[in-house]
């Protein structure tokens, strides 16, 4: 499957998920242990995401999830 651009909708460092927009497409689910890199697996709102969708148990989901661009508001 392609590789599809998103921008994180929500991301709970509680609850370990979140949301992204896909471009011009559906809310695709994203699991804190999809998220490649080194590290704490976290997302902030407004990161701009590059990841693949496979079908979950519930719908569609994100895999091999590489942040492209932080959020504005982020210093790392």
């Amino acid at each position: 499957m392609a590789a599809v651009t998103g921008k994180v909708k929500w991301f709970s460092n509680v609850k370990g998920y979140g949301f992204i927009e896909q471009e011009g497409g559906q809310d695709i689910f994203v699991h804190y242990s999809v998220i490649e890199g080194e590290g704490y697996k976290t997302l902030s709102e407004g990161d701009v995401v590059r990841f693949e969708i496979v079908q979950g148990e519930k719908g569609p989901q994100a895999t091999k999830v590489v942040r492209e661009s932080q959020a504005a508001d982020q210093k790392s």
